[in-house]
């Protein structure tokens, strides 16, 4: 499955929502002000890291880009553009949306 989290990990509880209840091999495509948690300093870096272990975990690099922070990000996030964000769209089975 692909979670899709759009939300600040400071905003709302969306991100350690999706965190706790992905299962192992799941993917987590971080947009807009979620992008903020897939960074170095971040409040929510800790959690990001810890995920990556069993989870594969992307950040929307044009959101990245948008708020200054595509130079921080961390270590096992992958970094996709638009057309990236269609592919794992297409490529999970289902995707489910954290608000």
């Amino acid at each position: 499955m692909l979670h899709i989290v759009n939300k600040s990990a400071t905003d709302r509880g969306s991100l350690e929502s999706c965190l706790a209840m992905a299962t192992k091999g799941s993917a987590v495509l971080l947009i807009e002000d979620a992008v903020y948690a897939a960074t170095n300093g971040s409040a929510a870096a800790a959690k990001i890291q810890a995920a990556a272990a069993d989870l594969k975990i992307y950040a929307l690099g044009p959101d990245l880009a948008a708020r200054g922070m595509a130079a921080r990000v961390l270590d096992g996030v992958n970094v996709v553009d638009y057309a990236g964000f269609v592919d794992l769209v297409a490529e999970h089975k289902s995707c489910q949306s954290w608000l």
